[in-house]
């Protein structure tokens, strides 16, 4: 038989490509870091100038601009109101990806963790070297940290316009919404991350325990079909609450994945990049999510190590599955059997009470409210008491005015609790000044509200043995026997 060059050649390339193919795996064969390795880069790396949940644009400006020296750093566009939005680029490798934050203005937590991660991924001459190298030979990232400045001056969702961007993602008719589809186009990204909050209301499945983080990989039609891309985003998210299981085990969950014509995530899955949401929940004693934050850094870090490596591929989808769904069964507080006045009669009724944020300037305080009442089996109480024997009972307004906030200390508070005031009156302060006060504040002709019923902002006494065994204030429960340290962020009504 003749032998020809095409013969040669042949059993050439077979061996020269599994020698690349070895060299290869013997590049990759670094392991994933730990859960505490990845907790220990992430307090290295923190970035020090976001200390709080509550920042701006013109506060993120200078910590981007740090970064001009490791990462490419360009204007995208503006918002409606004129913010610059920018993308920060780093990495050499053939995959691409991207990771957009805050499209809602008050989710921010994602965006802090963001920051900690350039600081890491900037660093050298550490332990981290091998993976940094692993990831910037292999991945191409994008950055968009901020998409919707304007909502994050006011710290609300919505955009200037009032528009939920979130739901801009085929008429565009927001800047921003532009602005992020154009990035997605040009760059296309074969993985997304999406990043958001979620209100700490959520739990996982029909358990107490909070949903610290839900994951979800969208559906990219009504049927919620699967195909490859979608299966990737699945596969990446089991990595990572394979890293949640192990400090927070319990407390993922999977968002609702209701199939919404005009969300981003659902239509940058349609469009082809396999998107990966991740929502920031709750986790108590973490009210500004500096813990989350820490958490966010650590799963993003280990899916871009699983993307750069191929390591998803381990995972499928019907471990995906296994996540429990969220709930939505959670509330700070519920009094068990409280006896309610309804004319003559007492009513033993369960109270469940949320409080929720409200912002005022740059900062921000809780507002009770009582958002269900009757029989609450099916919620689950951060705090719970039962009330079983005990009356609903009103609160007074302490007679002598205070000159001002300052001229009232806790334990005084407390004591005037004991003797059956709720409230008392100040002659001097600020609109929207604050207190952390066991006792409601109110200017000279204010009032309070002392109802029980839905709606209403919870402020009474539970009363047993005609004695006042317990107050609530603004929908805190304090026990007047042996009270706790507890932090109260209140304003001056």
């Amino acid at each position: 038989m003749k032998v020809t060059s095409k013969n040669l050649f042949s059993p050439f390339l077979l061996f020269l490509f599994l020698l690349i193919g070895c060299k290869t795996a013997d590049e990759n064969s670094f392991e994933p870091l730990s859960v505490a390795e990845l907790a220990k880069a992430q307090e290295m790396y923190k970035e020090a100038g976001i200390k709080n949940r509550r920042f701006k644009h013109a506060d993120l400006q200078p910590l981007i601009q740090k970064h001009s020296d490791a990462f490419a750093i360009e204007v995208l566009g503006e918002s409606v109101e004129g913010r610059s939005i920018s993308s920060l680029d780093w990495g050499s490798g053939q995959t691409r990806v991207m990771l957009w934050s805050q499209m809602h203005g008050n989710e921010s937590t994602a965006t802090m963790s963001l920051f900690d991660l350039f600081n890491f991924l900037k660093a050298n001459g550490d332990e981290y070297d091998e993976l940094r190298n692993l990831l910037e030979e292999n991945l191409s990232i994008k950055f968009i940290p901020l998409i919707n400045p304007d909502g994050a001056e006011q710290f609300k969702r919505r955009n200037a316009l009032d528009i939920d961007l979130n739901r801009d993602a085929i008429s565009q008719i927001s800047p921003e919404a532009v602005i992020l589809k154009k990035a997605r186009d040009s760059f296309e990204p074969e993985f997304g991350f999406n990043l958001h909050d979620q209100q700490i209301y959520y739990n996982v499945g029909n358990t107490p325990k909070q949903a610290t983080i839900s994951v979800l990989a969208p559906a990219y039609n009504e049927a919620r079909e699967i195909n490859e891309v979608r299966r990737r985003a699945m596969q990446t998210i089991v990595g990572m609450n394979e890293v949640l299981q192990q400090v927070i085990p319990g407390q993922v969950g999977q968002y609702d994945d209701s199939f919404e014509p005009r969300a981003f995530g659902d239509n940058i899955q349609k469009w082809g990049t396999s998107t990966i949401l991740i929502e920031s929940g709750g986790y108590l004693g973490d009210p500004d999510k500096q813990y989350i934050r820490q958490l966010n850094f650590m799963i993003i870090l280990n899916a871009l190590y699983q993307i750069a490596t191929g390591g998803y591929l381990q995972y499928t989808e019907e471990e995906y599955f296994e996540i429990p769904d969220n709930g939505f069964q959670l509330v700070d507080l519920i009094i068990h059997e409280l006896q309610v006045p309804m004319g003559e009669t007492f009513y033993p009724v369960d109270l469940a009470i949320r409080r929720r944020d409200a912002s005022t300037g740059d900062s921000y305080y809780e507002r009770g409210t009582v958002d269900d009442l009757g029989d609450m089996q099916v919620y689950f109480g951060m705090q719970e008491i039962d009330a079983t024997g005990h009356q609903w009972k009103k609160g007074e307004v302490f007679p002598r005015e205070f000159e001002n906030v300052s001229a009232i200390n806790e334990a005084e508070a407390l004591e005037l609790l004991r003797q059956g005031y709720l409230a008392v009156k100040v002659k001097n302060f600020e609109a929207g000044e604050l207190h952390q006060l066991p006792i409601l504040v109110l200017g000279e002709r204010e009032s309070f509200d002392s109802g029980w019923q839905t709606g209403s902002n919870p402020n009474f006494f539970l009363e047993k043995d005609g004695k006042n065994a317990f107050a609530v204030v603004n929908g805190y429960l304090i026990n007047l026997n042996e009270p706790s340290e507890q932090t109260f962020m209140q304003r001056v009504y």
